[in-house]
């Protein structure tokens, strides 16, 4: 059931609350151990909230915009009293002792958290492989990745155990498992979602996003999650549109700009697929415009000097003796340090070596303050493109679906599997992914569109013209 059916059913009287609830859990209970999208599930808490969303309705009260919707929420979204262990044996057994804001919003508007999603650990990785639960799987086909870092949100949400899932999106993260799975995912601009009571990975890209069955569903979310914030000091102070409600006729007067060279050395079924979505956009009344965006080409680097720089400051916490594991047993203050921090995995050290290196005295100059310039010439370049069209188009990812495993050997190329998405974090973009075919695989295509910060509904509208194409 979509967003939309599940609020109708309720309020209709067709079903209740808890009987939707209850019919997930079963669909949960059935499918999540083929392909382990959920690595809890709060089944007591979520029929606890359904019943009282029951009686609420009982009482003649007003419900919320989510009213009975099951969630699920990405493991590094903390919700009082229930483990936030980003996947890491690093956070086993930390127990969230505060509610993050976008999980008070989802509950003040009648939504039932039913479940927390399988994640990359720390958010870092594009396959879901680096979890300390195992991977997640991909359920249109399980011997393939689900992307990442929020494959499991994804994976939950394609495979019907919930109609809304929450991730989080540092360089893609939301938006490449949405293109993989086959499911819409959106990132709006940076600032626009609270990120207070999200565990951090890169804090000047980290954002909230959305992931949901249609494009519908997911503007009805984002409406519910947007808006300022007094716990979080980069959430921006604006008006939030009835993003459902700005859908329009037709694309007439909305330019869509097609970014110079980004269909370069494509995949040809990726770019093909990207290609037949221009035309019916221009179908539906839209202007297509060639636009230069000549420093995007250097985002991926950037992407990955600069978020790793600030992991490595984010993590230095996890030190054993303020967070995270602690050796009692150490004889000396660097044992303690060193063996406190062995519970990490692979990923997560590699990306702290690296962004250390960046801030070393002797490299700070060449790689970290280099990348932060070549930031501000990326948001240049993308802030020139919207004066003169609406939206962009892409695609979401060079590659379909790979196989598990298939690139553990070659993390050049795993990197790249954000090539598209990153610039997007980079630039402080709103972006989304919808999903626009599939390749001879039967493998989902994502194509994806990028709008300036503050203006998702232009994306959303360009996302839902494109998915009512097909």
């Amino acid at each position: 059931m979509t967003i939309d059916q599940i609020i109708s059913a309720i309020h209709s009287g067709e079903k209740t609350a808890e009987q939707i609830t209850r019919e997930h859990l079963a669909k949960i209970a059935e499918v999540n151990p083929s392909i382990n999208a959920l690595i809890e599930v709060f089944e007591q808490d979520a029929l606890s909230q359904a019943k009282a969303i029951d009686a609420k309705k009982a009482r003649g009260e007003k419900l919320g915009p989510l009213a009975g919707v099951p969630v699920a929420i990405k493991d590094n979204i903390l919700y009082k009293g229930h483990k936030a262990t980003c996947c890491s044996k690093m956070l086993a057994n930390y127990v969230a002792s505060y509610t993050s804001t976008v999980v008070e919003k989802l509950l003040a508007a009648d939504a039932v958290i039913i479940a927390r999603a399988n994640m990359d650990e720390f958010a870092m990785g594009s396959t879901n492989q680096t979890s300390v639960y195992g991977p997640a799987k991909n359920p249109v086909d399980t011997s393939r990745v689900p992307g990442g870092s929020s494959g499991g949100s994804a994976a939950a949400v394609a495979a019907g155990l919930v109609p809304l899932a929450l991730g989080t999106d540092t360089g893609g993260s939301v938006r490449q498992p949405a293109g993989f799975c086959g499911v819409v995912g959106i990132k709006p601009g940076y600032g626009r979602i609270s990120r207070y009571g999200i565990i951090a990975f890169a804090s000047s890209a980290d954002q909230v996003g959305v992931l949901a069955n249609n494009v519908k569903d997911a503007a009805t979310a984002l409406e519910v999650l947007a808006g300022k914030d007094v716990h979080d000091s980069t959430s921006l102070e604006a008006p939030v549109p009835a993003y459902a409600q700005e859908f329009t006729t037709d694309l007439k007067g909305i330019k869509v700009g097609l970014p110079n060279g980004f269909l370069d050395g494509l995949n040809e079924e990726i770019k093909t697929r990207v290609e037949q979505a221009a035309e019916n956009l221009k179908a539906r009344g839209a202007e297509l415009v060639t636009v230069d965006v000549p420093h995007a080409k250097y985002a991926a680097p950037c992407y990955y000097i600069i978020t790793s720089a600030e992991a490595s400051s984010n993590l230095a916490r996890y030190d054993g003796i303020r967070y995270g594991h602690s050796d009692r047993t150490a004889n000396d203050l660097n044992s303690c340090y060193e063996n406190s921090r062995a519970p990490f995995g692979l990923e997560v050290k590699k990306r702290i070596i690296i962004g250390s290196y960046a801030l070393t005295s002797e490299r700070y100059e060449a790689c970290f303050l280099k990348a932060m310039k070549v930031r501000e010439k990326i948001r240049e370049d993308f802030k020139k493109v919207f004066e003169k069209v609406d939206v962009l188009l892409t695609p979401t990812s060079p590659t379909t679906a790979f196989k598990l495993g298939q690139k553990d050997d070659n993390p050049l190329s795993m990197y790249l599997a954000d090539l598209y998405t990153c610039q997007g974090n980079i630039g402080g973009l709103a972006g989304i992914s919808v999903p626009f075919g599939k390749d001879k695989q039967g493998l989902p295509i994502g194509v994806q569109f990028y709008g300036p910060i503050l203006k998702e509904e232009k994306i959303l509208n360009a996302a839902y013209h494109l998915e009512q194409s097909l």
